[in-house]
């Protein structure tokens, strides 16, 4: 099936690394114009230049900018306009733990920030793209939340109620900007990236042998996903919050 995103544009914060990485880098694979986003240039760089060496025709720009700070969106946002001529797909992956442990012991400016990238960024991205560009010509924007948000977890509690309320966002956002824009969520199980390494570097293998597929995430599992629903293959579907998880949530109690 023909994804329909040749041509189109895409915009993917936290994509220095990882999962954004891996986003934009099958994206860009589909022929879209890609714009990565972060907090640091060099890091930018280096991941559109990794882009170009596996798919030479490919249009990519490389725009620093921090998800809490408005100015900074707004500018990224309309650089991506600038260069080229629209924005169709806006993936919201930025996302950040400064804190683990319990929640009763979790300091307000932990609180705060978790909050400001994993869940606010979600909300002044979206309208900057839906101002900006997909009020008029329409598009689909994905965000990247977590199984975290739907289970309950020792010491990420606090991050994982971010990612529960990206996935209410995600339904709140595709109830009020249809038709013109699809609004889907993504819910990672444990993938292997540099922001997850704390749950599995040295335990992998035992980690492993207790999920239904045998491993760990990889990001261009998320990727896949990710294109199946910017393009044309996910038209008749908003509001819903796909699980990309190795089977971790079906897997039976232990009780």
């Amino acid at each position: 099936m023909r994804t329909g995103l040749e041509g189109k544009t895409a915009l993917v914060t936290g994509a220095s690394r990882g999962i954004g990485k891996a986003i934009a880098t099958a994206l860009a694979a589909e022929g879209a114009n890609v714009v990565l986003s972060s907090r640091k240039q060099e890091g930018l760089d280096a991941a559109a230049k990794d882009i170009l060496t596996a798919h030479p025709n490919a249009r990519v720009l490389a725009k620093a900018a921090h998800v809490g700070d408005a100015d900074q969106a707004a500018a990224c946002v309309d650089a991506t306009i600038a260069e080229f001529g629209g924005l169709d797909v806006l993936v919201n992956n930025a996302g950040t733990n400064p804190y683990f442990g319990p929640m009763v012991d979790i300091e307000p400016s932990a609180a705060a920030k978790t909050v400001e990238v994993n869940q606010f960024s979600i909300v002044s991205w979206t309208n900057l793209a839906w101002k900006r560009a997909m009020q008029e010509h329409g598009g689909s924007i994905i965000n990247i939340a977590s199984v975290g948000g739907m289970v309950t977890e020792h010491g990420i509690g606090y991050y994982n109620a971010t990612k529960a309320a990206v996935i209410h966002l995600s339904r709140q956002f595709a109830m009020e900007l249809a038709p013109k824009v699809r609004v889907n969520c993504i819910a990672p199980g444990l993938v292997k990236t540099h922001l997850a390494r704390g749950l599995w570097e040295g335990n992998e293998e035992a980690i492993s042998r207790h999920m239904p597929l045998g491993r760990l995430g990889e990001p261009e599992d998320i990727a896949t996903a990710a294109v199946f629903l910017a393009g044309d293959t996910a038209s008749w579907m908003t509001g819903q919050t796909l699980v990309v998880d190795g089977g971790s949530t079906i897997r039976p109690s232990i009780a």
